[in-house]
Order: C-alpha cells, then structure tokens, then sequence
C-alpha cells in the first residue's frame, strides 16, 4: 500500500502557473525571474493558507534554476532543480521562526550567508512566521538585512504584518496575498476530486468552500475529512452531517416566517435546529451573514459581493424581492446586537428566542392583536380608551337625537338635522377625542397631585406672569411699594411664593425648602394664609415675614395684601393613604384608571 499524503501536501503547487487565486503576485515574481531584477529581501504576507510558503518555494528554486524558462518558471531538468525536489539543496534554507525566535538562532543564521553557494546563484533563506521573532533576533537580524551579501536573497513569510517592526518593513519589497474566493476553492477542490476519482454535488463543495474562509490548506484538511466520511461519494447531505453546518434552507425559512409575522413556525424551527445540537449563538451569527447576503442581492451592484455559487445567488435575489430595507436594516440591528450580549447571557436559549421573536415582528402592524407577537403601543392603547372607540359615533348621534327631540329642534321639515343638533353632535365627539390639555386633575384631599414648580411657570407662562430677578426681598433693588388693588387666583398666589422661594439667598436656603412644600391659601380676599408644619418653621417664617409680605404685595400688584401663619393642628393634617387607597381615590375620580387596570390585568403589589 503506498504511502498517504493529505491532499494539501499531495496537490501543493510546484510551479507559478499552479498556483491558485495569485494571480497579480506570480505575474510580478515571474517577471522579476525573466529580468533578474531581483530585491535581497522579499516578504509575503496574508492569512493562513493562501499559499505564502508555497510561493517562497517556487520562487527560490526559479532563481536558482540555471535554465529558467521564457514564461520564468524553473526547468525541473537542472541540477539545482533536481536537488530541491528531491529535498537534498543546500542552496534554500527554511527556518520556522515560532521555534527559533532566539538571539542566538538568529546569530547561527547570519553566520550561513557568508559562504556562497555551491550550485547555483544564490542561496536564499525563507523564514516562515517571520513575527515571532523577539524583538532582540529583530535587532541582530537588521544589519544583516539592510546589507546582505550579493548571494543572499531573504524570503519572509507571516500572518500578522503589523507585529513586525518598521526598519523591517522598510527593507523589504511587500507582497499581500489575498484570501481564496469561494469560486477559486471550488475550482481547486473540483480539479482534487477528478484526479481522485471521487464523485461530488456542487452543492457539497460550496459548503466545504464557505467552511475554509479563504484558505486553500484549510479547504483541503476539511476535503479529505468529508471525502472519508462519503467514501468517495460526497454529497450535500452526507457533508453538513460531517461538518455539523446548518442547512442554508433553515435561513431562508426563518426570513420567509419573519416576513409574514409567523412567530410560532419561527419558534418552532429554533427548537428543530437545536434539538439537532447546533449552537444558538452559530445560528444567530448564520442568520446575520444570511440576511446581509439577501440586503446585497438586492442590487445587482452589490450581488457580487455574495461569496457563494450562481445557483445561491439567485435564491438570494429571490428572496430580497420579498423583504424591504427597513427589514433588513433592523434585523440585522437585533442580530448583531444578541450576538454581543449571548457570551454573558445566563439564559442563552431565551435570548435567542427572544431575538427572533423581534425579526419576526418587524413588520407586523402596530394595531394588530395576536397570541405571543408584541402588544399594541401605549398611544393607540390611550386612544382607544379616550378617543370614539370608547362611543361609537352611532351612540353620539343617538344621543344628539333625543336632545334634539326634547327640543323640538332636531330636524327641519326634510328631515336633514338642523344646526343645533349638528352642533351637539360635534361637541359631543371633540368631548370623546383624548385631548392632554382637557385632561382631569387628580386631587388627593383636596390638594392637587402633581402641582410643581415646572407646572406652575408653565401656567404663569401662558398668563404672560414675568419673574423679576431679584435676591433678598428686603434688598432687592427693583422692588417698589406700589399702591395697586389687583385682584389675583390661588394660582397666582403659588406661582409668586414658588418664585419667590426660588430667589431666596444660600443663607435662607433651609427655611426656602420647608416654604416650597406650603401651599398658601386666599382666606378672605386679599388675607393670605400659611400653615406651618411645626413650630420651628414658623419662627423661622415669623423672622422674616416683612420681607415676605413686601414681596407678595409688589409681585402681585396687591398692597392689602395680609399675611398670617398658622401652626398646623391634627385635624388639619392630611392623612398618609396606602397605595392601594391612593389608588382606589384616583379610580374613583377617572374611571379610566381603573379600565386601564382590567386591560394589562394588573393588581396592585
């Protein structure tokens, strides 16, 4: 039985025209071959398994190829070439940097290049993983590199470009290689499968494509897995068994449920695909790279940025007909967003239910009422409440009716409704329409709820009532006696003593928050009332109850005005209520308190 090699060693390129998915960086290498403009340091980068050694390879043995080619590619025939295939060259070193990072390795190294080459040219030294150098092997290894000996060329190979360091970067001529297309995998592994004699399904290899993420190497290992497991026989089937891949169809059934606002067939297929044993978390990131390729299908500008086959392209395309941009743009908002939260979930399960629920009522209406899809906004809830669904307009006019018909005044002689009746009619419906601005106070003792100092202003506000900036009543300079008569509300009496509290300086900035929480009351016009809480309050407003009065007089345009405080007794104290009372009070003054409480089925905690 011969001896088994991996199809990534078995079908590793030999030559540049082999070489898959570089097209730009052979043409340049193969030139630099045909002109022998050579540089004496090169470094390749890109991700794993695009073919970086490999090209180092190729490109040592053509510049030590006594016989190159026109096109410059190596011979094969030449001494030079005969002993690199055979591995026996003594002209093309390879060092692994991840286990040669030393000073001293590096040292070892330097010391190689200065004997020149026995057959051949040049003698060219490839260090693989170039990064892992310490910074030490760095320095040691720079003077060497910026001035090598004519026979020396240096190769470099790594993954990860920043971690090297800028002087390093400065002497070397830098070629990026680019990941693999799913187009170029597929071709690759096509060409792999007849050489093998394996049968395939399209569909097969584009799963195996899209599982390397652009890397040739890691398409083969996962080739050769899968191809033992079919033996020899690779189907779609028999592939995402062996791979553990969700199945595409899983994504497009999820979007088509979402689209139509199906909740329970969303639910239902969660639970099919992790009864299965899939991940929550591989799913929801499937489905975002799923919705993202179904918002680029729809623009065939965009179409091409889909890494898949044609025959997928299409079903995207399909599918994009069916969903809208706002769709798109907030699922994968919610997407993206359980993806961050899922690693520091402790219920992972329910947030991707969760999340899913939310894609599935993107676009379900905002007034629509189902079992288990999102309950209707509080706006339309509070106009239905407040607004004609409360009294259809058929009751209003009834009502209207028998007003009219208590009147003798409902219709004329054609029977069409006069204007009286009209009139009732329309002021019946502005009643049963929610208006903010008509609606009713709530009272807790007689005692406005709610009745702050930003509600106040804004009242005084619409009466066109001005604060005069002022500090200390009695040294405020743009006070002036007046000798006014105007008469003034409660209201205005809270607005001024709020204002006034307002003003008051830092010294009196006790007393000025026991006096917010007073409400002073007109007695007998214009006699103003006060009740104090306790009698320490009240000597403190007695020491100052001149400059209070002054203010209340000027501000109000009133110079009868007589102040008094009271200390309050126990049968004027208001009564602490429970929750529960306080909530009973306010059901019984607004109804719709109550009705609003039967609709969420709430009770009280």
């Amino acid at each position: 039985m011969d001896e088994y090699l991996v199809s990534a060693r078995k079908y590793r390129p030999l030559s540049f025209d082999s070489v898959v998915g570089q097209i730009a960086l052979t043409s340049t290498l193969k030139n630099a071959v045909k002109t022998g403009k050579l540089a004496h340091a090169y470094l390749f980068c890109g991700p794993r398994g695009v073919g970086k050694t490999t090209c180092a390879r190729i490109f040592a043995k053509a510049i030590n190829c006594l016989s190159p080619t026109a096109e410059g590619e190596a011979c094969n025939q030449c001494e030079s070439c005969r002993a690199f295939n055979e591995q026996r060259s003594f002209n093309i070193f390879e060092l692994d940097a991840a286990s040669n990072n030393s000073v001293e390795q590096i040292k070892s190294l330097m010391e190689q290049t200065r004997i020149p080459p026995q057959v051949g040219k040049y003698k060219v030294f490839i260090i693989d993983e170039v990064h892992m150098l310490s910074a030490a092997a760095f320095n040691a290894f720079l003077k060497t590199l910026e001035e090598p000996p004519a026979h020396v060329i240096f190769i470099l190979a790594t993954t990860e470009k920043h971690k090297i360091l800028p002087t390093i970067l400065s002497r070397c001529q830098i070629y990026d290689f680019e990941r693999m297309t799913v187009a170029n995998i597929i071709s690759h592994l096509k060409h792999v499968a007849e050489r093998e004699g394996y049968k395939y399904e399209q569909e097969a290899l584009e799963v195996i494509a899209e599982k390397a993420d652009g890397g040739m190497r890691d398409a083969l290992s996962i080739f050769d897995q899968v191809a033992s497991f079919c033996q020899g026989d690779i189907s779609y089937k028999k592939v995402i068994e062996d791979l553990n891949v969700l199945d595409t169809d899983n994504y497009f059934n999820i979007v088509d449920a979402s689209i139509d606002n199906k909740v329970s067939e969303v639910m239902v297929l969660i639970n099919s695909i992790i009864s299965h044993g899939f991940d929550g978390g591989q799913m929801i990131l499937g489905l975002a790279k799923h919705i993202r390729n179904v918002m680029m299908a729809k623009d065939e500008i965009t179409l091409k940025l889909i890494e898949t086959s044609e025959q997928m392209k299409q079903r995207y395309a399909e599918q994009a007909k069916k969903c809208d941009n706002k769709f798109l743009y907030q699922a994968l908002k919610l997407l993206n967003q359980c993806d961050i939260n899922y690693k520091t979930s402790s219920n992972k399960r329910l947030l991707v239910e969760l999340t899913l629920i939310q894609v599935a009522q993107i676009t379900q209406p905002d007034d629509s009422a189902s079992a288990g899809r999102r309950p209707r906004r509080l706006k339309s809830l509070f106009n239905r409440l407040s607004g004609t669904n409360r009294q259809p307009r058929a009751a209003i006019q009834v009502a209207a009716a028998k007003f009219d018909a208590n009147s003798k005044n409902m219709t004329d002689g054609n029977g069409n409704a006069n204007t009286n009746s009209q009139q009732v009619i329309e002021n019946q419906e502005n009643k049963n329409v929610y208006n903010p601005s008509r609606r009713p106070t709530l009272k807790l003792n007689g005692v406005p709820l709610g009745n702050s100092w930003e509600n106040i202003r804004q009242r005084a506000a619409k009466k066109k009532l001005q604060i005069i900036p002022g500090s200390l009543p009695d040294n405020d300079p743009n006070l002036k006696t007046t000798d006014e008569q105007q008469e003034f509300s409660n209201e205005e009496l809270e607005y001024q003593w709020l204002s006034m509290c307002n003003r008051m300086p830092e010294k009196y900035v006790g007393v000025a928050s026991r006096m917010k929480n007073m409400c002073p009351k007109i007695t007998v016009f214009p006699n103003v009332e006060v009740i104090a809480d306790n009698q320490l309050i009240l000597e403190q407003m007695e020491a100052i109850k001149v400059n209070i009065l002054k203010t209340l007089r000027i501000y109000l345009r009133n110079n009868a005005i007589q102040l008094s405080f009271k200390l309050t007794n126990k049968k004027d104290e208001v009564k602490i209520l429970s929750r529960k009372e306080q909530f009973e009070q306010m059901a019984e003054k607004n109804k719709l308190v109550d009705t609003l409480r039967e609709l969420f089925g709430l009770e009280l905690a």
